[in-house]
C-alpha cells in the first residue's frame, strides 16, 4: 500500500503508515484534535477551526443528550433538543452472529474489540471514521453503497433478560443500513435508516413452537443450544432518503447508549444532522453486561460482505464512555471476540488504544 499522511481529519489528528496489503506499520501520532467532520479522501476541505469545534461539541452533546421518551427523534445543528421524528416500521433486516472463521478480513469474529478496563460496563460508544483515502466504491452482492455501519456489543451471557436459561446470551446491535427493507413492504426502500436490533440467543428450551417473550421474533433454534434465538427491531428513523454513498463515510458516526433501568438508545450523525432512536433497555438488560463493543462498516445483513475498491483505507475510532479514566484494551482478531458474521473485504491492521478523559481506541484497516 501507498503512504498515507492526513492531519486534522475527523476526531483526531494524526498520520499513519501502511504497507503492504497483509499489514501496516502502525500509528506515528495519536494526538486528539477535535476536528470533525470532513469528507473521506479530501481532507484539504476540512471545515475551518472554530466550526469543525463547534460541531464537534454539538455532536458529543447530543450523542450524551437523552431522548425524552422512547421512539425518534432529530435535531439538525446547533440546535441542541431532540424534536420528534417520524419512525418508520420495523425491518425485516437480520444479521446473524458469526458463522466460523472464513477469510481474515474485517468481520465474521475476526475483528479489533475494545474492552472494558475490569469492573466497568460501557455506557455509551461512539464509532466513526475519522480518517480515509482512495475510498471510492462499494458493493454487496453487486449492489452499489450496500453496507451497514454495526455497533455490536458482546454476548451477556449474564442478562436478567434470559429469564435464568442456561446458555443464553443477550446481545445488541446499534445499526444505520442503507436500503432499509419494513416489515410489509414489497422490496427494499432505497433510503438510509437507524434504529437498534435486540437478540436473546439460545433463549427457552426449543419445543418446535414460538417460545421467545412478547415482541420478540423466533428465528430457529439455536445450533448446538437448547434454546431458539429472538429477534426483535426498533422502529427505525430516516437518516438519508437514499443510500449513503461509501464516499460520504467521513460524515457518517454511528453510537449506541444503555441505560440501566431507562432507555437505550441509537444515534446516527450524518452531517449536520443527528437521529436517535430509543428503546427500553429491559428487552436485553445488556447495560448491566456492555463490557466489550465491536465498530465497523461491513455487509447489509445475512452474513454478507462489503466490498470496497481496491486501494481503499480508512481509520476506525470507537470514542468511549465506562466511567473512568483507565486505558481500554484493544483486543486482537485472533481471539475471535467480535459478534457479527458480516464482513468487508479490508484487511486488519495496528490498533491502538488510549485512557484518560476521554478513553478511545482506534485501528487501521485496508486492502
Amino acid at each position: 500500500m501507498n503512504h498515507l499522511s492526513v492531519t486534522k481529519f475527523g476526531q483526531f489528528c494524526l498520520a499513519f503508515t501502511l504497507t503492504t496489503a497483509s499489514g501496516f506499520v502502525g500509528l506515528q501520532a495519536q494526538v486528539p484534535a477535535d476536528s470533525y467532520p470532513s469528507a473521506i479522501n479530501e481532507p484539504d476541505k476540512a471545515l475551518d477551526p472554530a466550526e469543525a469545534q463547534a460541531r464537534q461539541d454539538w455532536r458529543k452533546t447530543m450523542h450524551a443528550l437523552p431522548a425524552p421518551s422512547s421512539g425518534c427523534f432529530h435535531a439538525s445543528f446547533p440546535n441542541t433538543q431532540w424534536e420528534e421524528a417520524k419512525c418508520e416500521a420495523p425491518s425485516v433486516y437480520r444479521s446473524v452472529p458469526p458463522t466460523g472463521i472464513g477469510p481474515l478480513t474485517a468481520g465474521n469474529s475476526f475483528e479489533y474489540v475494545a474492552q472494558a478496563p475490569t469492573g466497568h460496563h460501557f455506557s455509551s460508544v461512539l464509532g466513526e471514521f475519522p480518517a480515509g483515502q482512495d475510498v471510492k466504491s462499494e458493493k454487496d452482492d453487486g449492489e452499489k453503497n450496500d453496507y451497514s455501519l454495526q455497533l455490536n456489543t458482546n454476548f451477556d451471557f449474564n442478562s436478567p433478560a434470559c429469564d435464568g436459561y442456561s446458555g443464553c446470551a443477550a446481545w445488541q446491535q446499534y445499526l444505520l443500513v442503507t436500503n432499509y427493507f419494513a416489515f410489509g413492504a414489497k422490496g427494499p426502500s432505497g433510503k438510509s435508516e437507524t434504529f437498534i436490533q435486540d437478540w436473546l440467543l439460545n433463549y427457552g428450551v426449543h419445543n418446535g413452537r414460538n417460545i421467545c417473550p412478547a415482541g420478540f421474533t423466533d428465528t430457529g433454534e439455536q445450533k448446538g443450544g437448547t434454546g431458539d434465538n429472538c429477534a426483535r427491531n426498533s422502529k427505525a428513523v430516516v437518516v438519508y432518503n437514499g443510500q449513503i454513498p461509501i464516499t460520504d463515510l467521513g460524515d457518517l458516526a454511528l453510537g449506541g447508549i444503555a441505560q440501566h433501568g431507562g432507555n437505550d438508545e441509537v444515534v446516527t450523525f450524518f452531517g449536520k444532522d443527528a437521529f436517535k432512536v430509543s428503546t427500553p433497555d429491559k428487552l436485553t438488560d445488556i447495560s448491566t453486561g456492555w463490557s466489550q463493543a465491536e465498530f465497523n462498516v461491513v455487509g447489509n445483513g445475512g452474513g454478507s460482505q462489503a466490498a470496497f475498491n481496491n486501494g481503499a483505507e480508512l481509520l476506525v475510532a470507537l470514542l468511549l464512555d465506562y466511567g473512568s479514566s483507565s486505558t481500554p484494551k484493544c483486543e486482537p482478531p485472533t481471539k475471535h471476540f467480535g459478534t457479527t458474521a458480516e464482513t468487508n473485504n479490508l484487511n486488519l491492521g495496528a490498533c491502538i488504544a488510549k485512557g484518560g478523559k476521554s478513553p478511545y481506541i482506534e485501528f487501521e484497516e485496508g486492502n
